[in-house]
């Protein structure tokens, strides 16, 4: 190819990743749902026509992008490009075929210029409400956690199926925001086909067909060559869960080959009975996701990037949950995935890797009205889920951040989003003093959130937290971030369990303690303008300046 060639593929490269994040903010900016507007809790791209991912957007979260990066072959399995029509939307939230549990609603549509079928586009938003028992662990299967969507065609040749919207309409608590983000994923799709007809045009080209073989192949051997650089061998690590009934253990044997990365899940803990599984799509989405971050940051995410990374998930782990095991809050235990996988690079390129952080996002699902105190209810009915996140860890030469998700990557949604459409009041939401692990680098600090309904209500919350028993460990000398804890804001501070339905009993208030990164290095080696810049601001102790960090 020569260089000029080589030129304009890049531009036109360009241009494909200015097509799918127009995809995705048109979904941000249509979608009733505060989980994508506000969260950012969706994904988009763009597919050739053998559901080979060629682009996603840059809004987005890793486990949706990476696990909607093989659902789209699901989609052809049952819909053959061939049969495909201008006009044509196919959905499903199948966990196995799509992002992993009920609440992600995946839509792949046909792209066509001048009349031929060019590309797919495909996306994934995360709704409020699906029915059944709502978004927690409490289910022992997968049936009782909400409406189940095959892959079905809800648009056919522009033409709304009418017998589908009126099943997800009556098997919602939330049937208008249900039913306007369907057309919202819909629209986003016919955005990004129109935008990419637009593009082919401009460049004078038929199809996607070139420059998708100059983007995997290109994308390929970067990712190969990155892996060449690493030192051979095969490097262990474990994390610890909470679980649910019990602790889980996750253990990974990660072997780093002449051009591939290979990683072994044995030994980590079998299914649970409620709904912390994680469907193998999911575990492979965050697994690739974590070694990504360290190994090959810089090169595209797409199919030939992912391929050189291997998974090998035992039966019966809980990171290869079987239909139909329960998994609708398996970002719990999925989201430990990148930080299980840094443990076993911090072994090959200690320079690379970051402390543990939070990880799993505190999103409290929270409920009121009549389904939570029948005719004796104060407020009106309401069902909603909002997303906060913990510090992340400490990096090798800046600290973790603070209140910000890693590795989902979603947006804090603002209190008065949430306060906006459901009769809550957020009391406190502020940075928890002395949470980050201590380090040369600290990580970063958690957040003290008190939330009531209004009135002072009852109110119920499906609580989905970790970190509590088994806090973000530090690593390289660094300590451990703060638990996390889950209480009333009555005298005694009265916990609550970290995971299922309760109630808040009327005139009570929920408090979440988030959990803080872990740090890295000695502390006292610490910048003392540092240490005394958080003590100024009031993020740490005098005590532990003084017993922590020797200042």
């Amino acid at each position: 190819m020569s260089g000029l060639e080589q030129i304009q593929r890049q531009i036109q490269w360009n241009r494909l990743i200015a097509v799918v994040e127009e995809q995705a903010q048109v979904m941000i900016r249509t979608a009733f749902s505060t989980t994508v507007r506000e969260a950012g809790d969706l994904s988009a791209g763009v597919f050739d026509l053998q559901g080979r991912m060629l682009a996603q957007a840059v809004t987005g979260t890793p486990g949706h992008v990476n696990s909607m990066a093989e659902s789209v072959a699901h989609f052809l399995a049952k819909f053959p490009a061939h049969s495909m029509r201008p006009g044509d939307h196919y959905i499903t939230n199948d966990p196995w075929l799509g992002t992993g549990h009920l609440h992600d609603l995946t839509v792949v549509s046909p792209a066509f210029h001048r009349g031929r079928l060019v590309a797919l586009f495909a996306n994934t938003a995360h709704v409020i409400d699906v029915g059944g028992l709502g978004m927690g662990p409490e289910a022992r299967s997968v049936f009782e956690e909400g409406l189940y969507i095959p892959i079905v065609k809800c648009f056919d040749q522009g033409r709304p199926n009418e017998t589908f919207f009126d099943f997800i309409r009556a098997g919602s608590r939330t049937p208008v925001e249900l039913e306007g983000d369907i057309y919202s994923l819909c629209a986003c799709n016919d955005a990004g086909a129109r935008r990419l007809s637009e593009m082919l045009e401009e460049y004078r080209l038929e199809g996607l067909e070139e420059l998708a073989e100059h983007i995997f192949a290109s994308s390929r051997a970067a990712t190969e060559a990155a892996i060449a650089r690493l030192p051979r061998g095969t490097f262990r690590a474990e994390i610890c869960s909470d679980g649910y009934e019990a602790p889980v253990v996750l253990k990974a044997a990660l072997t780093v080959g002449e051009r591939e990365i290979t990683v072994d899940f044995a030994g980590t803990s079998g299914l649970s009975t409620r709904g912390i599984n994680v469907p193998p799509a999911y575990c492979r989405a965050y697994a690739c996701f974590g070694i990504k971050c360290v190994v090959a940051p810089e090169i595209p995410n797409n199919w030939a990037s992912l391929a050189p990374f291997r998974m090998i998930i035992p039966e019966g782990s809980i990171l290869n949950a079987p239909r139909p095991y329960p998994v609708s809050v398996r970002h719990v235990i999925g989201q430990l995935l990148p930080d299980l996988m840094m443990g076993c690079l911090a072994q090959c390129v200690p320079d690379r890797v970051t402390a543990e952080g939070a990880s799993a996002l505190w999103n409290p699902p929270l409920r009121g009205g009549r389904q939570v105190s029948g005719p004796a209810a104060e407020v009106e009915d309401f069902e909603i889920i909002t997303f906060n996140s913990g510090g992340t860890g400490a990096r090798p030469t800046k600290d973790g951040l603070s209140g910000t998700a890693f590795p989902s990557g979603v947006r804090t949604m603002p209190v008065e989003a949430t306060e906006n459409v459901a009769p809550v009041i957020f009391w406190r939401k502020e940075l928890r003093p002395d949470s980050a692990g201590p380090g040369r680098t600290r990580g970063g600090f958690g957040q003290v959130i008190e939330i009531g309904a209004a009135g002072d209500a009852e109110f119920a919350v499906n609580a989905i937290f970790d970190r509590v028993q088994h806090p973000p460990r530090g690593r390289f000398g660094g300590g451990d971030g703060a638990p996390g804890r889950v209480m009333l804001d009555d005298a005694a501070g009265t916990l609550l369990r970290t995971k299922g339905y309760q109630v808040i009993p009327k005139g009570r208030h929920l408090v979440l303690l988030l959990p803080g990164g872990g740090g890295m290095g000695d502390p006292r080696e610490r910048d003392r303008a540092l240490v005394r810049r958080d003590l100024e601001d009031g993020l740490i102790s005098p005590e532990a300046a003084r017993d922590i960090y020797g200042l």
